[in-house]
């Protein structure tokens, strides 16, 4: 029999203290996880609990179970608390802080004139809730999706101080889940941003030939050539026109042909900034922010008219763009930092022009840029003409088929950035003016977007304004149209200056519709001459430039929702339009999203604006050496002299 070997103890004692260590940290960890982690999560980081949490995120493809978003920096020990004396005193303080809490106040909470008492504990989302307000979510309420952003037009000072979930909010905007109101005898007014203006129908369709890239051969769905999808039961492709203010969408039909569904609403960006430079500043301080907003509303929309249309999101296969150069490139996602500084051009232009691309359109897969339609789906934006003139105004173009007519036309999409273009066949002049928010209601105390409670016209009959509220309600301020009519009769009526002093000259404000609290000042009215001026710099400068007057133009086309619901004589006694004669004068109602819904059915027509931007003559106003003298000129309300 061998000799049994001797075991070395040292050797043996730090083996023992070395089990001992690791047993130690394994009791560690444990009683450490006992303590912070989620007694409802499992080894899978889901969340197995049979009520909402606020960590609570959509489940993995394939999976039921919600995922848990805790960072388990959340500390359960009372929770386990044994103690039945700790117990009883906790119940007893919480009996306690229940009863001195007061459960109502004598302030109320408004939005759109429906008024609700205010209660204790309850968020501005509770209060939406209440009175049947929809305000998006994603995320549970628990303030990560960054959906649910509303405007406090009143009361402010009476909520909770900002989250650090709020910290991309500047001025008076708040996330509806974190925002409490805490001051229960205040008044509180609130408005989400995502509210539907009067929807422009699409009057001016034309036939054109349907040879879209989507095409299906037998069960199969192709792009152009690429097998991408099975036969679903529809072949669906979405147009979409990124305004500054508005945000249109088309569900088209690409088999037919046919306008499916139109859906229309504010840009859920306003609180970036009300205008273009004011975005690109924000976007640069707090990038994606702008673009998850956006791409959060567009998803929405889709999701509604799924639901409404009884379809599936995979079956939309492509997507057309159209946009001023700032609010497209954002959408895809890319730096807009350098439209904001001259000269005033995106990376991809400059990209172009230095030879690095053929065209300055974009494509993109839907996936990446987080739009939910069929994975496989492509997304292209309108090629940009220049600078600030993008691919909306491309759009118009194509959509009035300006680049291929023997006569001089005169092209005009009034917006919060208005675009002018001048010419015929032979030669297209455009540029942009930088008009700012007031006649679609920034900046104007009374002002407001062309929605319901609108005053949408104005007329002074027998010494007092009589109106037209869009909906048919109460008057709850003056959009675009309406502003324009106020001023138009305020001059025909000698009530007001062509500088724009009213009559009384020590009068500060002038109320409008007294019952209803609507009044106009002498900052208003500042505000919407500047707004004015800018529109008439730009066509005055463009219709000299081609060497043309306002009555030699064959045509001018008005596009855009404001210019739908303007009085043209109106708009021309006050120089906010060229003074051609009102037969020639033509509303297109939206033509951009005529122009890209034209390029999402028919390889040619997209062919044909790849070709028509490139033709285009770009005029920088502010480089004029007359350009101060020509604002100064608009400044005033009467009518335009070239």
């Amino acid at each position: 029999m061998s000799e049994q070997k001797k075991i070395d103890r040292e050797a043996y004692q730090k083996r023992l203290d070395r089990m001992s260590e690791i047993f130690s940290d394994i009791v560690q960890h444990a009683d450490e996880q006992a303590q912070m982690r989620c007694p409802y999560k499992n080894k899978d980081n889901e969340c197995t609990a049979k009520f909402g949490c606020k960590f609570q995120r959509k489940p993995v493809p394939g999976r039921a179970l919600f995922q848990c978003a805790s960072n388990d920096n959340l500390d359960y020990r009372t929770a386990w608390e044994t103690d039945p004396n700790a117990y009883r005193e906790m119940k007893t303080t919480l009996k306690t802080q229940k009863k001195r809490r007061r459960k109502k106040g004598t302030g109320t909470i408004t939005h759109m004139g429906q008024v609700q008492q205010l209660e204790a504990r309850k968020t501005i989302f509770d209060y939406a809730d209440d009175l049947s307000v929809r305000v998006p979510t994603s995320c549970f309420r628990s303030g990560i999706c960054h959906e649910c952003v509303v405007e406090i037009a009143k009361g402010e000072a009476a909520l909770c101080p900002k989250t650090e979930a709020e910290a991309f909010l500047k001025d008076n905007y708040r996330l509806a889940c974190q925002a409490e109101v805490v001051d229960l005898d205040a008044e509180v007014e609130f408005m989400p941003l995502r509210r539907a203006p009067q929807i422009l129908t699409l009057s001016q369709q034309k036939e054109i030939g349907i040879d879209p890239l989507v095409t299906r051969k037998g069960d199969r769905i192709f792009y152009d050539g690429e097998d991408i999808d099975r036969f679903r039961g529809n072949i669906y492709g979405l147009a979409i026109d990124v305004g500054t203010t508005t945000i249109v969408m088309d569900l088209i039909d690409l088999e037919s042909g046919e306008s499916i569904a139109i859906a229309s609403y504010e840009n859920p960006q306003r609180f970036g900034g009300s205008d273009i430079m004011y975005r690109i500043s924000y976007d640069g301080e707090y990038p994606n922010e702008l673009w998850k907003a956006l791409v959060n509303a567009i998803n929405h929309e889709i999701l509604v008219l799924c639901e409404k249309l009884g379809f599936k999101r995979q079956e939309i296969y492509e997507i057309v763009v159209a946009g001023n150069a700032t609010m497209r490139d954002m959408f895809f996602r890319l730096d807009v930092q350098s439209i904001g500084q001259k000269p005033y051009k995106s990376q991809i232009e400059h990209e172009y022009l230095a030879g690095k691309r053929k065209t300055t359109a974009l494509y993109e897969s839907s996936r990446r840029l987080g739009i939910r339609a069929n994975p496989k789906a492509r997304v292209y934006g309108m090629p940009l003409i220049a600078s600030h003139v993008g691919g909306d105004v491309a759009a118009d173009m194509l959509a009035v088929e300006m680049g291929d007519q023997d006569e001089v036309f005169m092209l005009v999409d009034v917006g919060t950035n208005t675009e002018v273009v001048v010419g015929n066949r032979d030669r297209l002049i455009a540029a942009s003016c930088p008009a700012g928010p007031a006649f679609e209601g920034g900046g104007i105390a009374c002002g407001m977007p062309g929605q319901d409670g609108a005053i949408e016209s104005m007329a002074w009959e027998n010494g007092q304004f009589n109106y037209r509220v869009i909906g048919g309600g109460a008057p709850q301020g003056l959009c675009g149209s309406g502003l324009i009519d106020l001023l138009a009769e305020l001059r025909r009526h000698d009530m007001m200056t062509e500088k724009g002093v009213f009559a009384n000259r020590k009068q500060f404000e002038m109320m409008v519709v007294p019952e209803h609290g609507i009044a106009l000042s002498r900052e208003d009215v500042s505000n919407l001459a500047q707004a004015k001026a800018a529109n008439y710099c730009g066509q005055m400068i463009v219709m000299r430039e081609f060497g043309i007057a306002p009555d030699q133009i064959h045509r001018l086309y008005l596009s855009g929702g404001f210019a739908n619901y303007v009085n043209v004589q109106n708009a021309i006694d006050i120089g906010f339009l060229a003074p051609v004669p009102q037969e020639r004068i033509e509303k297109v109602g939206n033509a951009a999203i005529l122009g890209a819904r034209e390029v999402l059915l028919s390889r040619k027509r997209r062919d044909e604006l790849e070709h028509l931007v490139k033709r285009i003559e770009h005029v920088e106003l502010e480089t004029k050496p007359d350009f101060f003298d020509a604002f100064v000129e608009g400044c005033q309300f009467k009518r335009m002299t070239v």
